[in-house]
């Protein structure tokens, strides 16, 4: 109510070290829950630090979360948290979800085109896994 009242039209929660798992976005979502807040308007943001990302979206989707940040080949950091690595990839979400059977609306294969360029631009290989295996229908060889 106070959120209303103040205006304020969005909320984001972001995992910024990239230590959440499942359970911790299950206590978080049930926490904003108990206090009236509708989890389908929120946004949530995940570092992968520790491979949990993915799983971190999924469950959240599964409890009607739809809005997530990612970066185009898992870029980024955080300078104020030392060992956090890059975002959670976009590349990596769109696959998933996809996968999960929703839709996107983003052609995948001009994403990864994107990660691919961005790993020319930066000069290193990034962390997004669907730019190294593509989708899951076509091979890695294809």
């Amino acid at each position: 109510k106070v959120l209303d009242e103040a205006g304020v039209d969005g909320l984001s929660f972001g995992d910024t070290s990239g230590m959440a798992t499942p359970r911790v976005v299950s206590e978080l979502l049930d926490a904003l829950e108990q206090v009236e807040i509708d989890i389908s308007q929120i946004g949530l943001h995940f570092h992968n630090t520790r491979n949990t990302g993915l799983a971190n979206i999924m469950f959240a989707m599964q409890r009607g979360v739809s809005r997530f940040d990612a970066a185009i080949g898992g870029l980024g950091g955080c300078p104020y948290s030392p060992g956090a690595t890059g975002n959670v990839a976009t590349e990596d979400v769109v696959h998933m979800v996809e996968d999960s059977g929703a839709r996107t609306g983003i052609d995948l294969d001009k994403l990864i085109g994107c990660g691919q360029l961005a790993e020319q631009l930066v000069g290193r290989q990034l962390p997004a896994q669907v730019l190294r295996s593509g989708p899951r229908t076509r091979t890695v060889a294809s």
